[in-house]
């Protein structure tokens, strides 16, 4: 008896089917597609088979994520998924195709079916010799298709949310470990103030010998400010800590680029007064504020700095320039008469922990740049470096104009 399941799956969920034959045919809104499903239909109805087949017609506009499991670019398409090998039809001839091939499809429909009688049969004498039953070959139903791409979507997002809790927590180490490097800046500083306030207290007569009014009030505050720079800081590990976000948090404010420069060369005046270096500055008093974070750009300036002075030689040059570049836009160049960076680790060096190999032996940890990158990013703004007119290595950066 002819059993044929022309089945319209527009709606609900795919048929687990045990037909030996199980053509999908992939159809959209357009009226030539309801010409195909009904051609299709008449051939298949003209067939004589002696066995049951399924039809399943899927709507590409309701279930498109089974037309992209099966690579489909154009409907209407007709695809038998069993027996094994996959085939698609496709394109305006599909019954012209379909009665090309019907008599190949036939035929593996018969293999398939032979091999599972002697399956069956195999079965029926191992059962009788007390042997275990043996598995008949499972047929690739559309519901098991739909199963399968199910599994492959959540095995596919808990990848993308392991590797975003992988980031989440690189970004936390590298981060800690960079504002914790940056901690030692503004604690020595202050230490140094404090010291130097000590060395020259008398506690006999509880007066300070040697220290004017006015230099020790400027000490001080100088002190309060490097604990709140570290208070910042602390803060911000706290918040990093916290956070499942993998961006440095800012506060843009109006910014003097300029005078943020001077405080922090007037931080760092025993570093390079200890090595006599010379410090060049060209900084247009007309230059406009930038839109910047403080502290952060203050943590970017202390580190490129801190390195100028680092690779500087002795009686070396220290180069703080600005540039107006548009009207949306200043930049600010830092460069020194150190030994330079190599072209071929020019971009490498603002990785976290990239050193060079002439640098190992120095104290860091080759995360400082790194950090000045991120922290000129979160601005919207570029860093870069290259060679400095005097041999050395010359840092750029980029930071909006402050809105007037």
């Amino acid at each position: 008896m002819l059993k044929q399941d022309l089945m319209q799956a527009s709606q609900g969920q795919p048929i687990n089917s045990e037909a030996p034959l199980q053509l999908l045919l992939f159809v959209d809104e357009r009226p030539k597609s309801r010409l195909q499903i009904q051609q299709i239909r008449f051939y298949l109805k003209q067939l004589q088979l002696e066995y049951d087949f399924e039809l399943q017609i899927i709507d590409v506009g309701k279930q498109p994520h089974l037309a992209e499991h099966f690579k489909l670019v154009a409907t209407p398409a007709l695809i038998k998924i069993h027996p094994e090998p996959r085939q698609v039809l496709a394109g305006s001839n599909i019954v012209s195709q379909l009665k090309t091939w019907w008599s190949r499809w036939q035929a593996s429909v018969e293999s398939y079916l032979e091999l599972q009688q002697e399956l069956q049969q195999a079965t029926e004498n191992d059962l009788s010799n007390g042997c275990p039953k043996k598995s008949q070959i499972p047929i690739n139903s559309l519901a098991t298709s739909s199963e399968i791409i199910q599994l492959s979507d959540e095995v596919f997002r808990l990848k993308q949310e392991k590797q975003q809790l992988e980031e989440q927590l690189l970004f936390k180490e590298r981060v800690i470990a960079m504002l914790v490097h940056d901690l030692r800046n503004p604690l020595t500083a202050a230490i140094i103030a404090i010291d130097t306030l000590k060395s020259n207290y008398n506690f006999d007569k509880g007066e300070f010998k040697r220290l004017t009014p006015k230099l020790i009030a400027h000490m001080l505050n100088h002190a309060r400010n490097q604990t709140k720079v570290i208070e910042k800081m602390i803060t911000d590990l706290l918040e990093v800590g916290r956070s499942k976000d993998t961006k440095i948090p800012i506060s843009p404010t109006k910014i003097s680029i300029g005078n943020l420069c001077l405080e922090v060369l007037e931080e760092l005046s025993e570093s390079y007064k200890a090595k006599s270096l010379k410090i060049e500055q060209d900084i247009p008093q007309d230059l406009p504020f930038v839109c910047a974070d403080s502290e952060r750009l203050r943590q970017v300036l202390i580190n490129l700095l801190d390195n100028a002075i680092k690779y500087t030689p002795p009686l070396g040059t220290i180069t703080i320039s600005g540039l107006h570049r548009t009207s949306q836009k200043v930049q600010l160049s830092i460069g020194d008469s150190g030994p330079g960076i190599p072209e071929e680790n020019r971009d490498r060096i603002f990785e976290n922990h990239f050193r060079l190999k002439r640098d190992e032996a120095k104290d860091g940890y080759g995360i400082g740049l790194s950090l000045c990158k991120r922290i000129i990013q979160a601005h919207y703004g570029q860093i870069w470096v290259d060679t400095a007119p005097n041999g050395g290595a010359w840092f750029h950066f980029i930071l909006p104009v402050y809105p007037t």
